[in-house]
């Protein structure tokens, strides 16, 4: 018998429904902040995620990559940004007239990493990028977008989470004084920190081994020059605005090298999160439009988890407000079920979920199938329903019972519910 390969598994249909639900609220949030969907390759050349010097575990631990010919090197897609910042390039978008050009995706992943709770090898994630301007105001916007959607879901638990790399020549200081720092500690650091240290040093505090030791909790911030410092204050300005809580975290790098600048991770600070607490997380990134082949460009994205969100989401008990019912289960008690499908039909055509019974069981047994579906109403048809064309509705909140005429059927229900919602 076969099974699922390690690191993937199957949505069933309750967890169907609730991806659903997850993908259609975030889309819902997509056209209100003016983004448009697009889809990206499986996998792409290497080169499209793999830059060079890039330190970071996804680059040097996790891609799937694979060579069909013996030559071009192909790696299924690891995340959605680099995908996202080709196709930009590579179709022109920058030339459009309206800048910046807002992109979104819900896309499967593909990271070769020990499979846990809320990460696998195969995964989904949400995402957009924001490319063409730079502006703290943008920042902002994009902060709230993803904030706004995760509380709209109803998490709760949640924390803002915020820092700024600055711009190159705050960054190029800060590498050569952290350089400085942990040189003579290069003993106390993990492997992979140890090979980190001359090429991108912020990565160290971003170490998933060493985070917590005094090495890292001692580390020097920090020091923006005056015009990335200024561009961080008008973040900041701007999330008060919005009435947006945050927190300062210096030190917050992300696990990407792209970013610049802006930096955010929004977490979850409940429980059920345990160690996989980011719910989604992103920033800027000033280069890699350029490094696409691409003018010089500014970008800022962030990608959501769907998986680790959806346990997050049923830690809180949120699906329970979503599950949806079924509204309208259809209870034949003729010979045939000629009648009984024209009145699913009508109900289906006028945007009522609906079931029927297809085995000619007992009232008895349907009434089961009925109430195990959880159906809101319950349209019986006998043989003197069909002969008069009749409906015999029945309230399963108010355990109320009349019989309509068949035409008067979907105005009737359209009426029951509104009376009980009123």
């Amino acid at each position: 018998m076969y099974q699922t390969v390690k690191g993937t598994y199957d949505l069933l249909e309750k967890d169907m429904a609730r991806f659903n639900t997850v993908a259609d609220l975030f889309r819902h949030f997509l056209s209100l902040y003016g983004y448009s969907e697009i889809k990206t390759p499986v996998f792409e050349y290497t080169g499209v995620f793999q830059k060079e010097n890039d330190t970071s575990d996804m680059v040097t631990k996790e891609m799937y990559s694979f060579s069909p010919n013996g030559k071009d090197s192909l790696t299924l897609r690891p995340e959605g940004t680099a995908g996202v910042i080709r196709s930009f390039v590579e179709n022109k978008m920058y030339t459009r007239p309206e800048l910046p050009v807002k992109l979104a995706y819900i896309e499967e992943m593909f990271r070769h990493e020990r499979p846990q709770k809320g990460r696998q090898r195969q995964f989904t994630q949400m995402g957009i990028e924001c490319l063409g301007q730079k502006d703290p105001l943008i920042d902002a916007e994009v902060i709230a977008l993803g904030y706004t959607f995760i509380r709209t879901l109803g998490l709760q638990s949640v924390k803002v989470l915020i820092n700024s790399l600055g711009d190159s020549e705050s960054r190029l200081r800060y590498k050569e004084k952290l350089i400085e720092y942990f040189t003579p500690h290069k003993d106390e650091l993990c492997p992979d920190c140890q090979n980190r240290l001359n090429k991108n040093p912020l990565r160290i505090l971003d170490c998933k081994v060493d985070h917590g030791s005094r090495v890292i909790a001692e580390a020097p911030k920090m020091e923006l020059t005056p015009e990335s410092q200024k561009y961080f204050d008008d973040l900041k300005h701007y999330l008060d605005i919005l009435e947006i809580p945050y927190e300062v975290d210096d030190k917050l790098v992300r696990g990407l090298d792209y970013y610049t600048d802006t930096v955010f991770e929004v977490v979850s600070t409940n429980e059920a999160s345990g160690s996989q607490s980011t719910i989604f997380a992103g920033g800027r990134y000033d280069d890699l439009v350029k490094e696409m082949g691409g003018p010089q460009m500014s970008g800022i994205g962030f990608a959501i988890g769907v998986e680790r969100l959806m346990i997050l989401a049923e830690a809180e008990g949120i699906f329970e407000e979503y599950e949806p019912d079924l509204e309208c289960y259809v209870i034949n008690l003729n010979k045939t079920p000629d009648y009984a499908l024209q009145i699913a039909e009508e109900v289906r055509n006028n945007s009522f979920t609906t079931e029927m019974d297809y085995y000619g069981r007992s009232l008895k047994a349907q009434f089961r199938s009925s109430e195990r579906k959880k159906a809101r109403f319950v349209l019986i048809l006998g043989e003197d329903e069909e002969k008069e064309n009749t409906v015999a509705i029945k309230d399963t909140l108010t355990k109320a019972q009349e019989t309509v005429k068949k035409e008067e059927l979907v105005e009737r229900l359209d009426q029951l519910l509104e009376d009980y919602y009123e």
